[in-house]
Order: structure tokens, then sequence, then C-alpha cells
């Protein structure tokens, strides 16, 4: 019995610290960081935003975290995957700036999680 709860909280461990990893990566310098969660569009889903924006939503420390997609060329490109239905779960890289209260997140890379 003491061994299947010794790894059950190795798993659980291994888990979190596997998650988590790319999702605590606000980076002051301007380095470039990689996050992975559910891109849903910010105006259709989450009817937050007048216009529609790429979300990708996170979990960091048990808190969800929202990052908001800068627009540039891949994330207007990336953009039509996920507006109007449920979003999909991606993986994208890029850095991170605040913007009125709101994490930023400017894409240099973003794909499916497959």
């Amino acid at each position: 019995m003491t061994k299947s709860k010794l790894f059950l909280a190795v798993a659980a461990g291994l888990l979190l610290a596997v998650t988590t990893s790319h999702l605590l990566a606000t980076d002051a310098t301007g380095n470039e960081i990689t996050i992975t969660g559910n891109a849903v569009c910010a105006k259709c889903a989450l009817h937050q935003a007048d216009a529609c924006q790429t979300v990708i939503q996170t979990t960091v420390a048990g808190k969800s975290v929202n990052y908001y997609l800068t627009e540039n060329d891949l994330s207007t490109a990336f953009h039509k995957n996920i507006c109007g239905n449920a979003g999909e779960k991606v993986t994208a890289t890029g850095t991170v700036t605040e913007k009125d209260g709101k994490e930023m997140l400017t894409v240099s890379k973003i794909e499916p999680v497959k």
C-alpha cells in the first residue's frame, strides 16, 4: 500500500513538473518562451472582446491564465483554425508582455498538439 501511494505521488509530481514547466515562463528579458494550452477566440468563444483575437488558455500554479496573441501574420493565419468553434490544443512560442493587465504573447511559432 505504501509503495502505491509513493508511486502515485511521484507520478503526480512528474506530471505537474512537465505540464507547468512550459507555462511558468513569463520572461521579463524578452526571451522567447513556450506555452501549451487551449487556443480559442476571445470574441466568439470567450465573449471578452469586440473583435476576434486568439487567446491561449493555460493553467499556472492552479490558476487559469489567458495569453492574448498580438496580431501578426502568424497569429492572423492561425486564427481561422479556432474561430467559431470550441478551440484547439496548441503549443506556442513567443515573447510575453503585459498590456492593460493582460498577458500578451507575440508568437513566432504556433502548432496543434498531436
